[in-house]
């Protein structure tokens, strides 16, 4: 990938307004977030490691400016960002405050 191509993507910071349980997944939350003034919804496999209580409010970086995709029956339009080991998925976050919808650069 070239400085080019990667600059064409739009991190976000992001803040989850709402999560519920996917309706046809098991792994999968349908979260709903602000990134700026815009509300969003998206499909996340964060279940292993989140509660749905533990989500609401939280500070998140996403990937902006994906084409929706449709998972497993529900629309997503945008993708959080996240960790990953054989025990553990952990979304990225800031470190410190900062409004929904800053540039992550």
């Amino acid at each position: 990938m070239t400085i080019d191509e990667f600059k064409k993507l739009e991190l976000r910071t992001a803040e989850i307004l709402e999560a519920k349980n996917h309706p046809d997944a098991d792994r999968l939350y349908v979260l709903r977030i602000k990134v700026g003034e815009a509300e969003k919804q998206v499909v996340a496999g964060i279940k292993k490691g989140y509660t749905l209580e533990s989500l609401i409010g939280k500070k998140v970086v996403v990937v902006n400016n994906l084409e929706p995709a449709v998972i497993r029956g529900v629309e997503s339009q945008g993708m959080l960002l996240a960790a990953s080991d054989a025990d553990r998925i952990v979304l990225l976050s800031p470190d410190q405050d900062i409004p929904s919808g800053s540039p992550v650069r």
